[in-house]
């Protein structure tokens, strides 16, 4: 029995009709949380993965969203004709978009091997002096394309916020060129493929990765899936990104956040410090009296998109000295006991040094 599929805003905790802001929201979270390089080796971590980021293609999608809200998992398939099952609904027969058939009565196709089996001729228009309107001609018409298939780009954090070209080694199965995908040439067994009407193709595909591409989106590339059989139009590749973690910053929609840590002298007096940013390194001045975990905004270092570029935010940190020597510790026992409530803003509570 055939496994059904979950519905898409159910994987993403989320209801029909949720807003765009909604379903952007929860698919950041649950990508963070089953990301395969923060579950590795986790097996339902990495399905849950990709139901997650299959689930955000297409309800982020407003063209694929529609149909899918019209007719469920049918809608996504790149053979489908929405006019017809519309003209299906139209004319009594009730279309069930997530069994891909008609309820209750026939199918498509149940209908053509019924009155193809009735009439030498087949199943036409023709056949019934049009009542059936354009129906089997628009089916007979209809292009079957190429398989369409996915796969997996692996990117570097700056990669994936400047944007990049990369060149791609894929390799699939598609129907076979002497053959057509029919396994057979005249009266005997087709000697490209052996019989199997499909053969392996090895092939280099051109990828252009957007600036601010995230982590779990998906590309499409138009007509670069497998070859349809006979000359019909290929399908489509879909290419997942995954971006590796950067040491340095995290990503929050366009701005970057980081942290800094800085000494109890250039906290408590004030100095300029060197920050690490994506495009290197950068000079700011932090005010005197500056306490640890405060955060500073660097205006237009975050990622660049269509509106512009973010910001990057940092956080500081005072660091605590360590490993004193008897004659640092004396001093700053000194200094400390010079100290009153109003050097620390007018708290009257202040830990005595031992």
């Amino acid at each position: 029995m055939k496994e059904e599929k979950k519905d898409l805003y159910e994987v993403l905790g989320l209801k029909k009709g949720a807003t765009d802001a909604e379903i952007k929201k929860a698919y950041k979270k649950l990508a963070r949380k089953f990301h395969p390089d923060l579950n590795p080796g986790n097996k339902r971590a990495e399905e849950a993965f990709k139901a997650v980021n299959e689930a955000n293609a297409v309800l982020s999608d407003p063209e694929k969203r529609k149909r899918y809200d019209e007719f469920g998992f049918a809608g996504l398939d790149p053979n489908f004709d929405p006019d017809m099952a519309r003209q299906a609904a139209r004319g009594g027969m009730r279309w069930d978009a997530g069994a891909q058939g008609a309820q209750g009565g026939f199918s498509f196709d149940d209908l053509s091997d019924l009155f193809g089996g009735m009439f030498s001729g087949g199943f036409s228009g023709g056949d019934f002096g049009g009542d059936f309107g354009g129906f089997s001609g628009a089916r007979r018409s209809a292009v079957r394309r190429g398989e369409s298939f996915r796969t997996r780009l692996s990117l570097s954090f700056e990669e994936a916020v400047f944007g990049c070209e990369k060149d791609m080694k894929i390799e699939h199965l598609e129907p076979c060129g002497q053959c057509g995908g029919s396994g057979s040439a005249g009266a005997g067994v087709c000697t490209l493929c052996r019989g199997k009407g499909k053969i392996k193709k090895r092939r280099t595909v051109h990828v252009t990765v957007p600036a601010g591409a995230e982590d779990g989106q998906t590309l499409t590339l138009r007509g670069q899936g497998a070859a349809g059989a006979n000359g019909t139009p290929a399908g489509d590749l879909l290419v997942e990104l995954s971006v590796r973690p950067s040491t340095q910053f995290t990503r929050d929609g366009a701005n970057l956040r980081s942290e800094t840590g800085i000494s109890f002298a250039q906290a408590a007096l004030g100095a300029e410090i060197e920050v690490p940013t994506i495009d290197g390194r950068v000079k700011y001045r932090i005010p005197a009296g500056t306490q640890s975990g405060a955060t500073f905004r660097l205006r237009g270092k975050g990622v660049p998109g269509p509106g512009g570029r973010g910001d990057q935010y940092v956080t500081v940190h005072v660091l605590t000295p360590q490993n004193l020597s008897p004659a640092q510790a004396e001093a700053l026992r000194r200094f400390d006991s010079t100290l009153r409530a109003e050097n620390y803003g007018g708290g009257s509570t202040r830990a005595k040094a031992g």
